[in-house]
């Protein structure tokens, strides 16, 4: 409830009260005004003597409203950090979000039902953990009540939604194995959609595709050693989902592996009043906390406030370089330096693989076979696809089971005929409705040498 104007008058001036006379000094109004928005609020009143209190009015008023509304909309505009970087929509809302105590995730969709939740997937997951029932989906804030019905919430559709990546376009993760220490020549890449629990081992799967294992049988039971920090990587994929900013629009949650390191990359700086230096510390704020509630619910965040300061030590035990986390622009960039730089080869590995030497695309725990689905190289899957007779890219797909088309397209399709594994039947019309897809002889090759291997 607002106190009345007699009784501020009788208040003291102090951090969130101040009297003016009048406008005509601009300057001290929005020093004024500044420090109201960098504390705690306040409120100025115009046309009151700031020595005596007398009341002294505002001629005018409807004009001068006029003149101080375009005074603060010239010269104050929210800024990033300490920086004279103007704040842009996404900020301002997160600093709105921050100052009320309430978090993205955690706001209803009001348009949407319990029926755009993929519930079996949910189910899947916390399979053990909870009976998803409806109580348990409100416990969980996946459900919120809305003008007497149940509805999403932003949360629940980033991580079981059934069409997120309508509502949220960039809500899925890109990653990439580059060769040498920039971005100048990719050398494989994927995008994953899948459930935000389920994205983590997806990734993981990806991280190990391009890395080797060995062997320590120092103790009784055998150990696999991998050549990248796997525990360090897993703890800050994790506190990337968990903390990005699914409010931002333009890029996804990125995982670069380099020959020398490895960055994760999420939207979203870092919250306000938080530094990189308490982060180092053990502070934790959360961003996201229907996601944290869930990750923490399916033991896939351990301990909170805990991740970072377990990744310094883990790094150290290792040998490892410290790793870093810097904000560039209005992302935050986690990068994971490697023991010993791990190369990829130059040339193709379809053109040039030497017997009994591993492919870097392929999983070191796993051989392709005839069947597309067993292989993790996205080329030879196309061509064991097409094994038997020509498909249309739809066919391919649905074989492959790819609902997303420039997953299909980028990974597998056009790799593909850029290697000239495969043709169109069509090739003079592109785009035709009846095109449909063959494998040259050079990809017919490649299929009788896998179909070889798989005999031997």
């Amino acid at each position: 409830m607002k106190p009345p104007i007699s009784r501020l008058i009788s208040m003291p001036e102090g951090k969130t009260l101040e009297f003016k006379r009048d406008i005509s000094s601009p300057k001290n109004i929005i020093k004024t005004l500044v420090a109201f928005a960098n504390t705690a609020g306040g409120r100025l009143l115009i046309g009151v003597e700031d020595g005596t209190k007398e009341i002294i009015g505002v001629p005018n008023p409807l004009d001068e409203e006029e003149r101080l509304s375009s005074i603060i909309a010239d010269h104050i505009a929210p800024r990033l950090g300490s920086t004279n970087r103007k704040a842009d929509r996404e900020l301002i809302a997160e600093l709105q979000r921050s100052s009320s105590g309430s978090s993205f995730d955690e706001m209803p969709m009001p348009d949407l039902s319990s029926a755009d939740l993929d519930i079996d997937v949910a189910k899947k997951r916390f399979k053990g953990v909870r009976e998803l029932n409806e109580e348990e989906l409100i416990t969980l804030k996946l459900l919120s009540r809305e003008q007497g019905r149940l509805v999403p919430t932003t949360g629940a559709m980033l991580l079981f939604g059934k069409q997120r990546d309508f509502h949220f376009p960039d809500a899925w993760i890109q990653c990439g194995r580059f060769k040498g220490k920039d971005k100048a020549f990719i050398f494989d890449h994927t995008e994953i959609y899948e459930d935000l629990p389920g994205s983590v081992e997806s990734v993981m799967l990806f991280l190990k595709k391009h890395a080797f294992r060995s062997a320590d049988f120092s103790e009784i039971r055998r150990k696999d050693v991998w050549s990248i920090p796997l525990t360090i990587l897993r703890e800050a994929l994790v506190n990337a989902i968990v903390h990005a900013d699914y409010s931002q629009r333009g890029a996804p949650i990125r995982v670069s592996f380099f020959d020398d390191r490895i960055e994760i990359e999420n939207p979203g700086i870092l919250l306000p009043g938080m530094t990189i230096d308490d982060i180092k510390q053990g502070v934790s704020r959360i961003r996201n906390r229907v996601i944290a509630r869930v990750f923490r619910e399916l033991d896939i965040i351990e301990q909170w406030g805990s991740g970072f300061r377990r990744i310094l030590k883990d790094a150290e035990e290792l040998g490892l370089p410290q790793p870093e986390i810097i904000e560039i622009g209005m992302r935050v960039r986690f990068i994971v330096y490697l023991a010993e730089a791990i190369e990829v080869p130059t040339e193709s590995y379809l053109a040039k693989e030497e017997p009994g030497v591993q492919s870097p695309t392929q999983s070191p725990t796993q051989s392709p076979t005839q069947s597309p689905t067993q292989s993790d190289n996205p080329i030879l899957k196309l061509v064991l696809s097409l094994q038997d007779r020509e498909k249309s890219s739809g066919e391919l797909r649905n074989l492959l089971n790819i609902k997303h088309r420039p997953t299909f397209r980028d990974n597998y399709l056009h790799p593909a005929l850029d290697e000239e594994l495969i043709e169109m039947t069509i090739p003079e019309k592109p785009s035709s409705r009846l095109q449909k897809y063959r494998l040259t002889d050079k990809g017919k090759a490649l299929l009788a040498k896998e179909v070889a291997k798989h005999d031997q």
